[in-house]
């Protein structure tokens, strides 16, 4: 006989997952392809298709709900994903109404934000709080906010999106704003800070591992600039404690508008941990109340690489 399970699909700008589970967050299987914005939404979807069929006809599976994950903005009551910065191609795509009518179960779509906020709340570094905050900080930076212990949405879904705040009046940019979170302190602003970094230390002589990378003609990425931190390369960790700071003057804002007892950042703070928290927690500490501070705790989120896979089964469980 088939058995019950939950279908969960991560839909990102560079990969798309689709994966099924008998219960978060364990994975029994998953498939995963390019998602090739370009070429508009029609292939991916059609691989969406394909690998739910396949997934569930090589388990002999009967689907009980489908959840998708896809960056914002989208409108998660009717399912339709809006133009995200990272698929301008997919605008207005009705996957919810596509794969209810696909395969005769609900289905239901959220932010990878809010939902990367509800799978380490339930199963990882979240776990047992009451109001909890979740930074994406990858490419983009976005957050999925937790109140007494619910989701919070906001009015029309677009309640968390700190990384659209301006910290300062120039800068780099980050969602189409120069001089914001998203451009300060994320995987797209990195580089940059890097570039102007890698400027700077031009003009005084200083050797840097970065300015080589600039010389083979290929632009710095994050992943860059934290190998030449790990290497010991002064410039690049100049450039990560300036992103820590930055973060750290967000994560005041958070502190203080939001109380949290504590934020959870994934992407790069997974991957680099006190080289970019220490900073950020020492900026925070300075800059937001001293009693809301007291009661806040800054850790990395635990679902490592596998956060995109059980936020989407939390999608399909429901909130």
């Amino acid at each position: 006989m088939p058995k019950n399970t939950l279908v969960g699909v991560d839909v990102g700008g560079t990969k798309t997952a689709v994966l099924v589970s008998a219960g978060a967050p364990s994975v029994l299987d998953r498939i995963e392809f390019p998602t090739k914005p370009t070429k508009g939404p029609e292939p991916a979807l059609r691989l969406i298709k394909a690998g739910i069929r396949d997934l569930i006809a090589k388990h002999r599976l009967k689907p009980t709900a489908i959840g998708v994950s896809c960056g914002g903005p989208l409108d998660h009551i009717g399912g339709i994903i809006q133009t995200p910065p990272n698929l301008p191609t997919w605008v207005d795509v009705p996957i919810k109404a596509i794969l209810e009518g696909k395969f005769g179960v609900t289905c239901r779509v959220e932010n990878d934000a809010n939902a990367g906020a509800v799978a380490e709340h339930r199963f990882g570094a979240g776990r047992g709080c009451q109001n909890m905050i979740f930074l994406t900080m990858g490419t983009g930076l976005g957050a999925g906010i937790i109140t007494d212990g619910r989701l919070y949405h906001g009015a029309n879904d677009f309640a968390g999106e700190i990384g659209h705040v301006r910290l300062t009046r120039t800068g780099p940019v980050g969602y189409h704003k120069a001089g914001s979170v998203e451009g300060w302190a994320s995987g797209g602003g990195m580089p940059q800070v890097a570039q102007k970094a890698v400027q700077a230390a031009r003009r005084k002589n200083e050797p840097t591992i970065l300015a080589e990378i600039l010389k083979q003609g290929k632009p710095i990425t994050a992943r860059d600039v934290s190998l030449a931190a790990r290497k010991g390369d002064v410039v690049a960790n100049r450039v990560l404690r300036s992103t820590g700071r930055r973060l750290g003057e967000t994560l005041a804002i958070l502190v203080d508008i939001l109380n949290p007892e504590r934020i959870v950042i994934g992407g790069l703070a997974m991957r680099l941990g006190d080289l970019l928290l220490g900073p950020a927690r020492e900026v925070m500490q300075r800059e937001a109340l001293p009693y809301s501070t007291a009661v806040c705790q800054v850790v990395p989120a635990q679902l490592d690489e596998r956060i995109g896979d059980v936020a989407a089964l939390c999608v399909a469980m429901g909130f």
